[in-house]
């Protein structure tokens, strides 16, 4: 499995080498025979300084194959099991994966017996085999588990050790992103920034990113979660971005405020939103977002980037009492991404 924060490191080195090069072009480091286009030389000649300088620019840019080609995006459609809540946890995995995913985002709570109060799927306190027992559950029906909710705002009572906790459960699972968002109301982004410091390396040392997501309040927004994460400045801390909860907490566009954050998206949470005729969220393409210019903006980056679907259900109308109709909208989910990403990521040639 592609790992996402070694790709972010990567495409550091990538940017740092490409900045290096531009200098080095203006400068004339490389000597001008590389760069002299005269017809004298000979085809040996040009071809071998060709290759010279296509040598030289193998370090990259990052979203660039070494053509100059754009380099897509990989996405990974997921379903969350939250919107199977109403059913056991194996249940919704084998609807997930007879509904065509191949990836899983853990949800929060899951009823063991139908009839009974929904429990925790991990709790906090868990140890991080249980999270590993849990993995290999989703990987026996051939669905790789990418993401995780935490459960814990960071400005909590002891969300440092909780959080702490939650990323070894995500490193022994193998899962690569834990989830967190703020209070709806407000948030104290001091606390903030001070606590993701202290929790980046932790992150580091599990191979695990630690996303925030918009979630109304002081971080509602990426343009926020994003001022967040450049002060903390770490590869490990990221940005999920959730469209539907800009939309709905602060009635914001959310085309154009992922345009501020849009570098340091590594997931999203997907849920479509409709303020007509009655403000509520949905599964995407029922609502009002535009999902082509939502994800083309991270459509080239050449990084995994997984989409879950958090939200797949229909508005206006009750949601479904069985888990074969939940199958069917997380379906109708999976097919509607698919057909976004693939017109976006159309070649000119196709």
């Amino acid at each position: 499995m592609r790992d996402s924060a070694k790709q972010d490191q990567i495409l550091t080195n990538r940017r740092s080498c490409l900045q290096v090069m531009s200098a080095a072009f203006c400068s004339g480091a490389f000597g001008p025979t590389i760069f002299n286009c005269s017809p004298a030389l000979g085809a040996e000649q040009w071809n071998a300084r060709s290759d010279q300088l296509k040598t030289k620019l193998e370090c990259g840019n990052p979203g660039v194959t070494s053509s100059g080609s754009p380099e897509l995006t990989h996405f990974q459609i997921a379903c969350m099991t939250l919107p199977y809540q109403r059913f056991p946890f194996q249940r919704a995995l084998q609807g997930i994966k007879e509904s065509g995913f191949e990836y899983v985002a853990w949800g929060t709570k899951h009823v063991e017996k139908l009839g009974e109060e929904p429990l925790p799927l991990l709790p906090i306190e868990a140890p991080p085999h249980s999270a590993k027992q849990l993995a290999q559950q989703c990987r026996d029906l051939g669905l790789e588990p990418v993401m995780m909710f935490s459960t814990v705002y960071p400005e909590d009572k002891n969300a440092l050790s909780k959080l702490a906790s939650r990323i070894r459960q995500a490193g022994a699972a193998g899962i690569r992103q834990v989830l967190t968002f703020g209070h709806s109301e407000g948030s104290n982004l001091r606390i903030w920034i001070e606590r993701l410091r202290k929790l980046a390396p932790i992150a580091g040392d599990h191979q695990v990113i630690l996303v925030i997501k918009q979630h109304g309040g002081a971080t509602g927004t990426g343009q926020a979660c994003a001022q967040i994460v450049r002060e903390v400045d770490h590869a490990n801390i990221r940005i999920n971005y959730d469209a539907g909860n800009v939309m709905d907490y602060l009635d914001i566009d959310p085309i154009q405020d992922i345009q501020a954050c849009a570098d340091l998206v590594r997931s999203f949470c997907i849920k479509d939103h409709r303020n007509w005729p009655q403000d509520e969220d949905c599964g995407p393409g029922f609502g009002q977002i535009d999902h082509y210019r939502l994800l083309h903006t991270v459509g080239f980056t050449g990084r995994d980037l997984p989409l879950c679907c958090e939200n797949v259900f229909a508005p206006l109308v009750s949601p479904p009492s069985t888990p074969e109709d939940v199958d069917k909208l997380a379906s109708r989910a999976r097919e509607f991404l698919a057909t976004v990403i693939s017109g976006i990521q159309r070649q000119p040639n196709e």
